[in-house]
């Protein structure tokens, strides 16, 4: 759903591309907040449904409407409101359901099928521009693609259960129970064990400030530069490959990034501080070498697309660590009581800084975004340096555990 607005508007909103990539992302930052607060208060399967119920309507909406530039706009950023609402519902979920000792490789393989279903819609979009020379044809055998993958999620989120951590936070011990002996298959009572503590952003605030901080930084560098170079660098003015480029640049990043996530999932249970420093170190050191090469291709041509593209991918499989690390931190180091919430505030960051990228992006040249990018990523590893030496090891450890320390 997220890369629908990157995939059509060359070709239906040329001139009004910036403006609706930033709606977009402002969208999903109003999503993001609204529904971790709802997440934390209503429950987390239920804000999952009704995000995808939102995206839904909105991909149904458009497949009749994709030729008008206003309603492009509106409908990718209806889809994108629920896309940021999925965040604090889906990583709290997961990090309440999980064993400890897998937590990590839920996280990153469930925020891997981000970049798998990207890498997929932008793979479908090369094969119908080859089978199909009619650019409208292409458009809707895209969206009927996309509607296809919706129907196939939605019908796997109506069979998932309700986080017994927060059925016990709402004080609904039984119903709880019956949740965790029907996954584990046994009956017993673990009131002792799973002791949810109740908090608010006035108590989390002061408490986890130092978490919140590093958390902050490190997402929004990883959230903008992956936007960045995944979806709107083929859009930046002097472009080297040009706007045409971009469902390539789309698929290669994405096809990076869910290779990415499957060569973590061996270390992000063994280590986070680890696996959060060396996927900012590789991200910095792949996020220059493809600004570089950019910048040398005036001297090579087209020929130096292939390295390009080679150093994208690589670039995005750090990116994706960078991505699963933060995002089994967020979901594991604050209460069950505003876990959804601080999620959603910190995802709900990414669309605010994103959407000033995206709007500053006609004003530059590719040069200059592509060495944007670069900067933050050295800003995003200074920061997770810093949460090598002084955070906290969460792997292997109950939320329980981590809100108490």
């Amino acid at each position: 759903m997220f890369s629908i607005a990157p995939l059509l508007a060359g070709l239906l909103a040329p001139k009004h591309y910036s403006l609706i990539f930033a709606a977009n992302l402002l969208s999903e930052t109003i999503g993001a907040v609204a529904f971790g607060v709802l997440a934390d208060r209503l429950g987390r399967r239920k804000i999952f449904l009704v995000s995808l119920t939102i995206e839904g309507i909105a991909l149904i909406l458009l497949s009749f409407t994709y030729r008008y530039e206003l309603a492009l706009a509106v409908l990718t950023s209806a889809m994108t409101f629920g896309i940021g609402g999925e965040f604090g519902a889906a990583y709290s979920a997961l990090a309440e359901l999980m064993p400890k000792r897998h937590r990590g490789k839920a996280i990153t393989l469930s925020t891997n099928f981000w970049n798998v279903g990207s890498a997929a819609i932008a793979g479908l979009a090369l094969i119908f521009k080859s089978i199909y020379g009619d650019p409208e044809t292409q458009l809707q055998y895209l969206l009927f693609s996309s509607l296809a993958m919706l129907i196939v999620a939605g019908l796997g989120r109506f069979s998932l259960p309700e986080s017994p951590r927060w059925l016990v936070l709402r004080n609904r011990q039984r119903e709880a129970e019956l949740v965790v002996s029907s996954i584990t298959g046994v009956r017993e009572d673990f009131s002792i064990e799973m002791r949810v503590e109740e908090a608010s952003f006035s108590i989390a605030l002061p408490r986890y400030f130092f978490r919140l901080i590093i958390l902050a930084i490190i997402t929004v560098v990883q959230y903008v530069t992956y936007s960045m170079m995944a979806y709107y660098a083929p859009y930046a003015p002097d472009f080297a490959f040009g706007v045409e480029s971009a469902p390539l640049i789309i698929f290669t990043a994405n096809l990076g990034a869910s290779m990415g996530g499957i060569l973590l999932i061996p270390l992000i249970d063994k280590t986070r501080r680890w696996a959060t420093l060396l996927s900012f170190l590789g991200g910095t050191i792949g996020a220059f070498s493809v600004w570089c090469l950019h910048s040398v291709s005036s001297y090579y041509g087209s020929g130096i697309m292939s390295t390009f593209l080679a150093a994208l991918f690589i670039t995005l499989v750090f990116s994706e660590w960078a991505w699963a690390s933060l995002s089994t931190l967020q979901s594991e180091l604050f209460p069950t009581g505003v876990r959804a919430s601080v999620v959603g505030l910190l995802t709900g960051l990414t669309g605010i800084s994103s959407s000033i990228m995206v709007l500053i992006q006609p004003a530059i040249s590719a040069y200059l975004f592509l060495l944007a990018s670069s900067t933050l990523w050295l800003v995003g590893l200074i920061a997770a340096l810093t949460w090598y030496l002084k955070g906290v090891e969460s792997a292997d450890k109950s939320v329980e555990e981590l809100v108490a320390r």
